[in-house]
């Protein structure tokens, strides 16, 4: 058994545009976030999807109604559903904070000064864990946390999901890139992270994850 997830990372949303970190606080989609949302449904409106979930965040459930409404394939697509699992990582106290200013402040007892330095180095997986001890609350995930949620949200996954089926799925841009690092590790995710309204397919098995392909967001790409 196996099933298809295209994985969207959600429209640009202020705090983006601000370059503040953005992990379980939220925001509201600017201008550009909605046309990426819509780009994204423009993307993917031949697909028929046997299923809809977004994360818990409005920017992911606002992307994908966008997504929705660009959708050719099906008359009605399924009712949208919640999958807190494939939110964005918690980044505790640094939440909204300056993400040059944060990743300076992780970084630096460790020789960093830019977050593509420190997973260059280190890797995106140490990243989560020198955030929890930086941060003063240690509220932040570290990688342990991290994929204790997400691996519950792939087993889900695979009891919810039939031979065959294409689900949607609006995430966002740390995860997704996490998730393709951790089943293609030789796909480049540290020059470039998956833009707002890109498109990362991903092949789910019982056993394991096959990354499809990485951050299609142009319209000459395949999708």
């Amino acid at each position: 058994m196996s099933f298809t997830i295209y994985f969207v990372r959600h429209g640009q949303t202020f705090l983006n545009h601000y370059r503040r970190m953005q992990g379980w606080c939220d925001s509201p989609l600017t201008p550009k976030g909605i046309e990426d949302g819509h780009r994204a449904g423009r993307h993917l409106a031949h697909i028929n999807f046997s299923d809809v979930y977004h994360s818990d965040t409005t920017r992911a459930k606002r992307t994908c109604g966008y997504i929705i409404d660009e959708n050719v394939a099906s008359a009605e697509l399924p009712q949208p559903k919640i999958l807190r699992n494939f939110r964005e990582q918690s980044y505790g106290y640094f939440e909204g904070n300056d993400s040059s200013q944060t990743w300076l402040m992780v970084g630096a007892i460790h020789g960093c000064e830019t977050f593509e330095e420190l997973i260059t180095k280190y890797s995106i997986e140490k990243s989560r864990d020198f955030m929890k001890e930086t941060d003063p609350f240690h509220d932040a995930e570290n990688d342990t946390e991290y994929w204790a949620r997400v691996n519950a949200g792939f087993d889900y996954l695979r009891t919810k999901q039939q031979d065959n089926d294409k689900v949607l799925l609006v995430s966002h841009g740390t995860t997704i890139r996490s998730i393709v690092h951790r089943f293609a590790p030789d796909i480049d995710i540290i020059s470039r992270g998956p833009a707002n309204g890109s498109v990362t397919k991903m092949i789910v098995d019982n056993d394991n994850v096959k990354v499809e392909y990485y951050n299609h967001y142009l319209d000459e790409q395949t999708y």
